[in-house]
């Protein structure tokens, strides 16, 4: 509503008319001109915006699971990698009466296309099977040298659900299964870019060595200051078995000639310390039978007295004097001690009487 004026007398309403501004006075005041130096300083105190997130695509989503009669060790491990690879999915333990190929059913349920089973054999081998869900392949490995995060206790750390770096030795290259078994742990460990439980940092790395024809496993931390790595853990060493060209079983792609199971090396283990035992015993059989044996006198040797030189002989000394008797000084004191003591009764029945 404009603004009225009335006049003195009650008259008329006239509106008031508005000020005029000036072309100069309506200019903002001119701020003046930031130097570099307060320009730099802007730049280091202000604060980074979000990580702008783009489109999830790769849809990789990890299922780890065992069977029955794991022992704690397994399980820790099996718990590690969860924690490590936040696109995976947990289940609950598998019968060891249910064939494998049920698991590719329970890969379709819970909507995973990757799987990493844990096969306990006798409470004290352990198999892992890393497979692609439902067509294939997949690799059996024998699991050795197991350390938890618990277990080893690394001064490294990283970011819970950071994506890692997955580092390959280069004798990966050069044979074909090992390319094959390079290309499967890529789909398997890697953290999907944009998953909505991973976070956009990268600071560790998944190392992957081969070396005695096993394949050595490492998780490690890379620090900013100097980009040095420093363990997290967990470790372990896979020994490939076989490759399937299936999920979980169909024809043999390869097989590990340099493999030995685990009951055909404490088998050579139990061998190798009976072998010791048996030749213990026939050592004491032909001591005893030694000492049995009569003893074969062997003539005298003429020779054998030829170096002998005789020894000079003494002059012989007769002693004509008796030697002095030693002084027993236990038995002296001994005497000089009952001596006293009986002065002392002796006197103390005179003050008696």
């Amino acid at each position: 509503m404009a603004a009225t004026k009335r006049k003195r007398r009650g008259g008329l309403a006239v509106q008031a008319k508005k000020p005029k501004r000036n072309e100069k006075d309506a200019k903002p005041p001119a701020k003046p001109r930031a130097t570099a130096e307060e320009v730099e300083e802007e730049e280091r105190n202000r604060i980074p915006g979000p990580v702008c997130k783009g489109k999830w695509k790769n849809k990789e989503r990890i299922l780890i699971f065992s069977s029955r009669g794991i022992n704690f060790r397994t399980r820790h491990l099996m718990q590690d990698l969860r924690r490590l690879m936040p696109h995976s999915k947990a289940d609950t333990k598998m019968d060891r009466k249910d064939k494998l190929f049920v698991i590719n059913e329970v890969c379709e349920m819970k909507n995973c296309n990757k799987c990493i089973y844990f096969e306990a054999k006798k409470k004290q081998d352990l198999y892992m099977w890393l497979s692609n869900s439902p067509h294939g392949p997949s690799a059996k490995f024998l699991v050795q040298n197991i350390h938890t995060l618990a277990e080893l206790k690394m001064t490294g750390n990283c970011l819970k659900g950071s994506r890692p770096l997955l580092s390959f030795d280069p004798a990966f290259d050069e044979l074909p299964h090992y390319a094959l078994l390079k290309e499967l742990i890529i789909q398997i460990f890697s953290t999907p870019r944009y998953h909505p439980k991973s976070q956009p940092f990268v600071d560790h790395v998944f190392t992957f060595t081969i070396l005695d024809n096993r394949i050595w496993f490492r998780n490690f931390q890379i620090i900013e200051e100097d980009a040095a790595l420093v363990e997290i853990g967990p470790r372990f060493v896979l020994n490939l078995i076989k490759i399937f060209q299936g999920s979980f079983g169909g024809p043999t792609l390869y097989e590990n000639p340099h493999y030995q199971s685990p009951n055909m090396h404490r088998r050579v283990i139990r061998s190798i310390t009976a072998a010791k035992y048996k030749e213990k015993q026939q050592v004491k059989d032909v001591q005893k039978l030694r000492k049995k044996e009569l003893k074969t006198l062997l003539p005298h040797d003429p020779t054998a007295d030829v170096f002998v030189t005789p020894a000079e002989e003494k002059p012989i000394e007769i002693q004509w004097v008796k030697p002095e008797p030693k002084v027993d000084l236990k038995a002296r004191k001994k005497r000089i001690y009952k001596r006293q003591r009986k002065m002392k009764q002796r006197m103390d029945r005179g003050k008696t009487k």
